[in-house]
């Protein structure tokens, strides 16, 4: 997947194997995907096996923000209204855990990072 740096995909998958072996862990979020022409962003903890179904927090930009699994396949191929691809914040660096995240998000109807 181009939107992960090795270094991201191996947190990731030890994220994801963390949680399959039954760990409640709280981690922070990896990567930050955004889109340039919409308010829809992404932050990630866990990756899968296969290396696609990614697990975090997901913000489509219509007021809801929600846990749950996203497709990295699918997003590289999403495009926003304007045509523009989503993309990987390179600067992001997480300041709190996922459920933190989750919370402000759930207050605040959206991702304010």
């Amino acid at each position: 997947m181009t939107f992960l740096v090795e270094q991201q995909r191996s947190q990731m998958l030890a994220n994801g194997t963390a949680r399959a072996r039954g760990e409640a862990p709280d981690p922070l979020p990896v990567v930050k995907l955004y889109t340039l022409d919409a308010g829809a962003v992404w932050l990630l903890t866990e990756l899968d096996v296969d290396g696609d179904r990614a697990y975090g927090l997901c913000d489509a930009g219509t007021g809801f923000p929600e846990l749950g699994h996203v497709s990295l396949s699918a997003l590289e191929d999403a495009r926003g209204p304007k045509g523009l691809r989503i993309v990987a914040d390179p600067k992001f660096k997480a300041r709190q855990p996922l459920s933190a995240y989750t919370s402000d998000a759930m207050r605040d109807g959206s991702i304010n990072d």
